[in-house]
């Protein structure tokens, strides 16, 4: 499950209600079976934390394929075969031709030097004097009177602010700017891949402490310098692995899994806090849902459920922001106005054996949902849980409703295609995104309970024909970080500059500016906004009740509007 939208969205409530004991059946104990089957394949250490892009990933869907053909199913993705490949923008990376010398000795990118984000791609030369600010040679700035200026002041825009001094000094002539910082006060500049600022005018390093004192300890010599800088674009791709069950009926349902987790960590999107460098298996996160769709795929193939389509989509890029299901339903192998409802499985296999607690998200998006589900809407004080008890022999939950439609997973894409959905969970526990999510952790009764559950449940609306979207009113999304939010959902897949809006939340500050899904956040007050970082960043600034502006791109057209948080 992806982190970043999963701290913001996801409450849950106690619950008390408790599934009778049964003894299984020997269909159930099958199901039972190959369940634990595909989660130990999944989460061995063997795949590395099938991370998007790499040869864990590539095993991963090797083996869902595989299941995919023995439930029955077709191949639906890219020429006529399992896989559906999509790409994965990684951000701009400093090209390995970029260098800096200083009298001929070479500094050490990344440890003596780097260049910040909007430095544009340059060769410069000259003959400076760090106390000299002449004409035709780069020149250098302390960061410290910045800094010491405006200590303690939570407004101080650092980013505009060195913009400023960028310009200031390019007028005056110089061919570069080395930044450096003698203060106390930590910078915290970094080079951000995916920042996209527009670039300055002549290019901007970045030189630290260490190598201050080591190269240029006398200030007032000339030293010569030889800088080049240069980027190069980064994308690895991705793969979602589509299966196909054509029961020559005019609808279809989408059951999907998300298969991509963490690998080692390389996308700083994980909670562990250690020093070792360690795999994280993902058996919950999402090597469970995967394994409740494939039994699923092989339960729906057998049965003589067929007034709808099937199509099977283990998903890819989840962690990363959505990339697999985003890019699936802009390229769908069906008509996605053909697309009855969408089921999400994420994080199914923690059912807790006291309080039996399953959290469905979706229930809003159809009318149809609280017939079929037998439970009651989230927000009645009345009730914080239902049970499900319709068919005979079919497991009951205590569960709680969430009505949105928009959630921390990959049901949330078909949502913003007017499509229902539901979202399936059995919970956060304390190995989300560590590395003890292993599958030895795994309640597997529980989890067969859940995946009957969703049978039932596909069951009963078998014959109940094409069911009505209802758009949400949609729990805007924050952040621990600040207090305020636009009411935005972020395009995590944007790889151009700024921060572009995939849905925009009814009666919330970027509704009321006028914004709409698809427009790109260039400013939010006085700071501007090139990345998703320094957008949340810019958020921090305010709090509720405060005035300010935001500027954003619709096509060739920049809007600027008021806004209130």
């Amino acid at each position: 499950m992806i982190l970043r939208i999963f701290l913001l969205t996801l409450i849950l409530f106690p619950s008390f209600l408790t599934i009778s004991a049964q003894k299984l059946k020997k269909p159930d104990k099958i199901t039972l079976s190959n369940l634990e089957a595909h989660i130990r394949y999944l989460a061995d250490d063997k795949l590395e934390g099938r991370r998007t892009g790499t040869p864990g990933e590539t095993a991963a869907s090797d083996y869902i394929s595989s299941a995919f053909s023995k439930a029955g199913l077709q191949p639906k993705g890219d020429n006529n075969g399992w896989l559906q490949a999509f790409p994965v923008d990684e951000g701009r990376r400093i090209s390995p031709e970029s260098y800096f010398t200083v009298n001929d000795r070479n500094l050490v990118l990344n440890k003596d030097y780097f260049p910040l984000t909007l430095s544009p791609a340059a060769t410069v030369s000259g003959s400076p004097a760090i106390a000299l600010q002449e004409a035709g040679v780069p020149w250098f700035l302390d960061l410290r009177e910045l800094l010491e200026a405006n200590a303690g002041n939570p407004h101080f825009d650092f980013p505009g602010a060195i913009r400023a001094r960028i310009a200031a000094c390019t007028k005056k002539g110089a061919t570069a700017l080395i930044l450096y910082n003698t203060s106390k006060i930590a910078d915290n500049l970094a080079f951000d891949p995916h920042d996209r600022p527009t670039p300055a005018s002549i290019p901007v390093l970045y030189l630290t402490t260490a190598a201050k004192r080591k190269y240029l300890r006398d200030e007032s010599a000339s030293v010569d310098l030889k800088i080049r800088v240069g980027f190069t674009e980064k994308q690895r791709t991705g793969h979602n692995v589509v299966g196909w069950l054509d029961n020559g009926a005019p609808e279809t349902i989408v059951i999907g899994a998300h298969y991509d987790h963490l690998g080692y960590g390389e996308d700083s999107n994980t909670l562990y806090r250690g020093p070792d460098r360690v795999i994280f298996n993902g058996a919950d996160d999402n090597a469970s849902g995967v394994a409740g769709m494939i039994e699923l795929a092989r339960m729906l193939s057998a049965s003589r459920l067929k007034n709808n389509n099937y199509l099977f989509v283990a998903f890819s890029g989840e962690e990363l922001g959505l990339f697999g299901s985003k890019y699936f339903v802009e390229h769908s192998p069906v008509n996605t106005g053909s697309i009855n409802y969408m089921i999400n499985l994420d994080m199914i296999g923690r059912l807790n054996d006291t309080t039996h607690a399953l959290t469905i998200g979706g229930y809003g998006t159809s009318p149809a949902w609280g017939t079929a589900l037998g439970g009651t809407a989230l927000g009645d004080p009345a009730t914080p849980g239902a049970s499900r008890r319709k068919n005979s022999g079919t497991p009951s939950f205590t569960i709680h409703y969430d009505s949105s439609g928009l959630g921390p997973s990959d049901h949330t894409s078909f949502y913003q295609k007017d499509i229902p959905v539901l979202f399936f969970f059995t919970g956060i526990h304390t190995d989300y995104h560590k590395p003890g999510d292993d599958f030895d952790k795994i309640n597997y009764t529980g989890e067969l309970q859940v995946v009957k559950f969703i049978y039932s449940l596909v069951q009963d609306l078998n014959p109940k024909g094409r069911l009505t979207f209802t758009k949400t009113r949609d729990t805007p999304q924050g952040s621990p970080r600040f207090s305020v939010t636009l009411g935005i959902l972020p395009d995590y897949t944007f790889s151009g500059s700024g921060v572009r809006a995939d849905g925009v939340s009814e009666g919330r500050p970027a509704q009321n500016a006028g914004m709409k899904t698809g427009d790109v956040i260039i400013q939010l007050g006085a700071w501007p906004v090139t990345s998703l970082e320094n957008y949340m960043e810019a958020l921090g600034k305010f709090k509720k009740g405060d005035k300010t502006t935001v500027k954003y791109r619709r096509g060739n057209d920049t809007i600027e509007r008021p806004v209130q948080f």
